[in-house]
């Protein structure tokens, strides 16, 4: 469902204001300039409601409306918009959803955006068809490079694409990085190749896997292996991750049982690269891991997978910050959209 202006603006102060009535809601447009009135937005909550994106909750002059999961997830968010405004200020969740992953839908592309992403993959497969060794060995050199040195720029190393490639070629460290910089370039070569020759493992997540692969992802940068046992916060949010090893342990199971319920691998991966960072499993290297298990999941359907090298970091992180706070996929779709369209003309990878 595609949300007219009426409809957005009615179900964005539902998600400011929870458990409120339809003359309280008409109330805050009239105050806010708008003109619309109170019939208008009887229907477009009953419309809404049908719909599934509020609940509504008590009947006639007492009906309260919330906004529900699928509400949260489809509601149109400026992401840029939103992170402009203070951590404080915002009207976003600084807590953990517990029903979000139970009650999400088994599609999150819409038709349309599917048609996309179909088109695209048919693409990809007919391109890689029939691939010399010494292309497939250069194409796989040239993901790997871009992958590592776009995945680790967002979590601000300071390589550039050129030493990237001579250190995963040549092995040659650059001038004035880091030792912990390099390491995190190596690991996102080592994590690429292990999801590619592991393929079979990864048409879902599950605990092991993820654990599997995070290990590779932190290897040699001291940070702890396993579930993380104490709290972390998100830099620039609201937003506090769950604080409880075992409420950790069933977020993972939760979001595990929610990707096997999605019905396309775009889904799936697109659910892990917002699921993973929303439950922020690990001490650290939670987006990377979130980054690569995405792919794994691509590459065990035989889709394209992303190095998300156009990528606006900053978009990026706003998307992800929308997620957190209030658990709208929208940002993070289009980019999604973006890189994958992307990805499957730009690389011939199997």
């Amino acid at each position: 469902m595609f949300l007219n202006k009426n409809q957005q603006i009615i179900a964005i102060i539902v998600l400011k204001n929870q458990n409120i009535q339809s003359s309280a809601i008409h109330n805050k447009i009239l105050k806010s300039g708008g003109d619309i009135s109170l019939i208008t937005v009887k229907r477009a909550l009953s419309d809404l409601a049908k719909a599934g994106f509020l609940i509504a909750n008590g009947s006639g002059r007492s009906t309260n409306y919330n906004i529900s999961t699928k509400g949260r997830l489809f509601l149109n968010i400026d992401a840029h918009e939103y992170c402009s405004i203070e951590p404080d200020k915002r009207y976003g969740s600084s807590s953990y959803n517990f029903d979000f992953f139970s009650s999400l839908p088994t599609n999150i592309f819409f038709e349309n955006e599917l048609k996309i992403l179909e088109q695209a993959t048919d693409r990809y497969q007919e391109r890689t068809k029939d691939l010399s060794e010494a292309i497939q060995k250069k194409e796989l050199e040239r993901i790997v490079i871009e992958l590592s040195w776009k995945s680790s720029k967002i979590e601000g190393n300071t390589y550039t694409l050129l030493d990237t490639e001579n250190l995963l070629l040549d092995n040659k460290e650059a001038v004035g990085k880091t030792k912990q910089e390099t390491q995190m370039i190596l690991n996102h070569k080592d994590a690429f190749d292990f999801i590619r020759k592991n393929k079979d493992r990864f048409k879902n997540i599950t605990k092991r896997n993820l654990e599997d692969l995070h290990k590779i992802l932190v290897k040699n940068l001291n940070v702890e292996l396993g579930l993380r046992k104490k709290q972390v916060g998100v830099t620039g949010s609201i937003y506090r991750p769950l604080d409880n090893i075992y409420q950790v342990d069933e977020a993972v199971e939760a979001l595990s049982n929610a990707v096997e319920r999605l019905k396309t691998p775009y889904d799936k991966a697109l659910m892990v690269l917002a699921g993973i960072g929303y439950i922020q499993p690990f001490e650290d290297g939670n987006k990377r891991s979130g980054r690569l298990m995405a792919n794994a999941i691509l590459l065990a359907y035989g889709c394209a997978p992303l190095s998300y090298r156009s990528i606006d970091e900053n978009e990026y992180r706003e998307a992800m910050l929308v997620f957190y706070e209030l658990n709208s996929i929208a940002p993070l779709k289009k980019i999604f959209i973006e890189q994958y369209d992307f990805a499957a003309k730009n690389y011939l990878v199997k």
